[in-house]
């Protein structure tokens, strides 16, 4: 049996129309995590659907209860083939955002699988349980080529908790060390750069939330009697945002901003653009740091947004001066931000221009480390060039992806190479209604999973030994 054996086992798969009743089952289980009110079901998608899949692989699992009380369980599932062969850990996430059925188009139902033309809907079929059924198809369809082995040793942590920030998935990490021990990560989430170009990402930015908080007094005061001489809330807020960051989006903090574009990433960058594909936004070609691309921007660059901002009442105006304000700003962050430091030097700005009633605190959101495997890493260019000889195009290479992603639990905490391998594209609705997956992608995305997981039974220990670890 061959590679080419696999990776047209994994075609059939995909033609047969098992990969869709696979992936329709799956579907069909309401996975939502954000309420906290589905523990039950979240176990039963483990227990009842993937536990039986990879059992039948010859995988052993568990499941363990979530460290953090009201979230989602995790599974760990090992399958050993022998000592000295190369292990590979895998990475998804079971869990979904709320359904919202009454949002989606008529016709659509998130909990059933439609497909309309390329297009598959339904919740979970981008985000993320089309990518790690692929994923786990892909591991089948090589043991099947191999006469019923992998080649190498291979891992699984599935969450129940990632649209939740994944609480506990850290915790589980440190206690679980020696159980989830690799020589890599391969996993699958996100978007890839365009749904025509396969694509590979080595980590991801970081994300912080923090609120600027103006409260002033008890209530609000008449404009009329009382303007000029009683501080506006709103006044002070929108200064505080004009000192962090410009009417071009620039950051003007420093202790907020990379202190370099390191030359690997401005490499990797020169290859890929953002912005071409269909419903992408028009990009404004001034807005960011002057003197970087787009694509330097995203992926290799600090962004501060403004991610809300209120004070009086917006929806009803009345003739008082506002008492108090409030924004939640979110900074994206590469590898080299001071993540201790952001909320310090924000306070310090702001105290620095004379705004000390503005009073910089965290958000309640998780802060997500950023993560960035060296582009020049031998899993990198193996990676690409596994992809390259399945599909016949030039992967995109994305240092890190711009959004966010518990990367850092592999990277930081399990000290693992980090490969991600997205099969979504960039319209896919993700989180939003309609979310779809296009067949087109999985199909081609079935076929790269299977010649690289082939891939590391042939080459797995010499790129460990180039390595040299």
């Amino acid at each position: 049996m061959s590679r080419q054996d696999a990776v047209a086992r994994a075609t059939d798969y995909f033609e047969s129309g098992a990969f869709r009743a696979d992936l329709a089952r799956r579907v069909a289980i309401p996975t939502e995590s954000q309420g906290g009110d589905r523990i039950d079901v979240l176990n039963a998608y483990l227990s009842d659907e993937i536990i039986p899949a990879i059992e039948r692989l010859g995988f052993r699992s568990r499941v363990l209860d979530n460290p953090a009380a009201g979230y989602g369980p995790f599974l760990i599932a090992e399958r050993h083939e022998a000592d000295g062969l190369p292990t590979v850990l895998t990475y998804g996430h079971g869990d979904v955002v709320f359904g919202h059925a009454s949002t989606w188009r008529e016709g659509l139902d998130p909990w059933q699988v439609v497909v309309e033309g390329d297009r598959w809907y339904g919740r979970g079929t981008a985000d993320n349980k089309g990518q790690h059924t692929i994923n786990l198809a892909a591991l089948e369809q090589v043991m099947a080529a191999r006469g019923g082995s992998l080649g190498f040793n291979c891992k699984i942590i599935l969450e129940m908790g990632e649209e939740a920030g994944s609480p506990g998935l850290r915790a589980i990490a440190q206690a679980e060390g020696a159980a989830l021990k690799a020589d890599v990560l391969i996993g699958s989430d996100g978007p890839r750069l365009t749904a025509e170009r396969p694509t590979v990402f080595l980590g991801s930015r970081g994300a912080m939330n923090f609120e600027l908080e103006v409260d002033l007094r008890a209530g609000g005061h008449h404009s009329g009697n009382w303007g000029g001489v009683l501080a506006n809330a709103g006044t002070l807020l929108a200064h505080a945002i004009a000192c962090l960051i410009d009417s071009q989006g620039r950051i003007l903090v420093d202790a907020l901003r990379p202190a370099s574009l390191p030359e690997p990433v401005r490499a990797a960058l020169s290859d890929v653009s953002v912005g071409q594909g269909p419903g992408d936004p028009v990009i404004d070609p001034n807005w960011g740091e002057p003197g970087l691309s787009s694509e330097e921007k995203i992926f290799g660059w600090n962004t501060l947004e403004v991610l809300a901002f209120k004070t009086g009442t917006p929806e009803a105006p009345v003739n008082a001066i506002p008492p108090n304000a409030k924004a939640t700003l979110q900074l994206r962050f590469v590898v080299g931000t001071n993540v201790d430091g952001i909320l310090p030097a924000v306070q310090a700005r702001l105290d620095a221009h004379g705004l000390r009633r503005v009073v910089a605190k965290p958000a309640r959101m998780e802060t997500f480390a950023a993560t960035r495997l060296d582009p020049t890493d031998p899993w990198v260019g193996w990676a690409l060039a596994s992809i390259a000889e399945t599909t016949g195009k030039k992967p995109a290479l994305l240092p890190n992806l711009g959004g966010s992603l518990p990367n850092d639990v592999f990277a930081d905490i399990l000290g693992l190479p980090t490969i991600w391998v997205p099969h979504s594209y960039p319209s896919c609705s993700q989180h939003a209604p309609d979310e779809h997956l296009l067949g087109s992608v999985a199909r081609e995305a079935l076929r790269i999973m299977a010649g690289l997981f082939y891939d590391v039974g042939e080459d797995g220990p010499r790129i460990i030994a180039a390595r040299g670890k």
